[in-house]
């Protein structure tokens, strides 16, 4: 496990991935955040920290794959030269039936492997984030094994890279046995209000924690 983020002065925050990170950002204001986990621990950081004056992009696309990740990843994270880097991707690659086919596990792991080289070029720190699905429907859980093999994949990156890792599946799994898995998202996909909630206060118990 990597040492504890550092915030400092001026600090530049990305976050990346799909949908769930997009959510409903207004792609033509650079700093709009949308209305997800993106948004809420921004502002939850700003009233902790409001010294470091922090700046936060959100960057997310819907429908995006790992592979849009790589074509995308120089205008989209390099250029804008961020201190931290969150990625969250992987479950547009497990070819549930409204998207088309999966990802090859091994494609996976290559261009995932190709975005983290690029972004350690920029000596920043990076935080990856586990795909998830809550089992809000029975169709999900014949998923479970490609998930599975996504999600280890980004452990092991994690591992080499010496990134933080949140492990959002299992985070999920224990919130199902407190609330139903619709609570914290209808379509088993698309986190709730309360499911971005929880994804922002686990990104943000990662950073402070030592």
């Amino acid at each position: 496990m990597s040492q504890k983020l550092g915030l400092t002065h001026n600090s530049t925050i990305l976050f990346q991935g799909d949908s769930i990170t997009d959510s409903g950002r207004k792609r033509k204001h650079n700093e709009s955040l949308g209305d997800g986990y993106a948004m809420i621990t921004a502002a939850w950081l700003s009233a902790l920290h409001p010294e470091c004056r922090m700046k936060f992009y959100n960057r997310g696309i819907g429908g995006n794959r790992i592979r849009d990740l790589v074509d995308r990843w120089k205008k989209d994270c390099l250029d804008l030269k961020p201190n931290i880097v969150s990625i969250l991707i992987g479950v547009n690659d497990l070819g549930i039936p409204f998207w088309k086919g999966s990802t090859p596990t091994e494609s996976f792991r290559t261009d995932y492997i190709t975005i983290l080289k690029q972004t350690q070029q920029l000596k920043c720190q990076i935080v990856l984030l586990e795909p998830f699905l809550v089992p809000a429907n029975k169709e999900l859980l014949e998923f479970t094994e490609e998930l599975n093999k996504k999600i280890e994949v980004v452990k092991e990156l994690s591992r080499e890279f010496q990134t933080k890792l949140i492990p959002l599946n299992n985070i999920f799994t224990k919130a199902s046995t407190k609330r139903s898995p619709s609570f914290w998202a209808l379509d088993g996909v698309h986190p709730t209000l309360a499911g971005h909630a929880l994804i922002a206060q686990s990104w943000i118990e990662c950073l402070l924690k030592e």
